[in-house]
């Protein structure tokens, strides 16, 4: 049972004809379907390495910023040391300058005290000599009247 010749042209024939129906119809739809996928994987590609270089654009950005910060932050504390170093400074001469001021207060009155002190031993001594004198004397010696000369006296002491 071989096939005979116009069945073999028949079957030939359908199969033109699926053929010719597939490209016509059925391949340019599949092949735009596949395109259009091709063209999506493409564009997600793209995407991902544009992705990837703005990520690697912002990690350096980032890094520069936190490299600034932290210099910043470096400068900041060197200038607030030095800043309660020059306030430790200030505050020592302002105690330095007020102990020398009391310093000078208390000589001061020291001073006062002592001339105060001189001043009435003179006059106690005035007294005393003159007291002393008007017993030796046995007479009595005017202390107004003698003014003058018991304040030369007390003077030389």
């Amino acid at each position: 049972m071989l096939p005979s010749i116009w069945t073999l042209i028949g079957q030939a024939g359908t199969f033109l004809v699926f053929v010719w129906a597939v490209m016509k119809f059925v391949w340019p739809p599949l092949t735009q379907a596949m395109e259009e996928r091709r063209q999506k994987i493409a564009e997600g590609l793209a995407h991902s390495e544009q992705a990837e270089q703005a990520l690697d654009s912002a990690r350096l950005e980032a890094d520069d910023l936190i490299r600034e910060a932290r210099r910043k932050a470096g400068e900041i504390i060197d200038q607030a040391s030095k800043r309660g170093t020059q306030l430790v400074e200030q505050a020592k001469q302002d105690a330095l300058a007020e102990r020398d001021r009391q310093v000078a207060a208390a000589e001061a009155e020291i001073q006062l005290a002592t001339n105060q002190a001189r001043e009435a031993l003179r006059e106690r001594l005035a007294e005393l000599a003159v007291a002393g004198a008007s017993r030796v004397i046995e007479k009595e010696i005017d202390t107004k009247a003698h003014r003058d000369l018991l304040d030369k006296l007390a003077a030389e002491l």
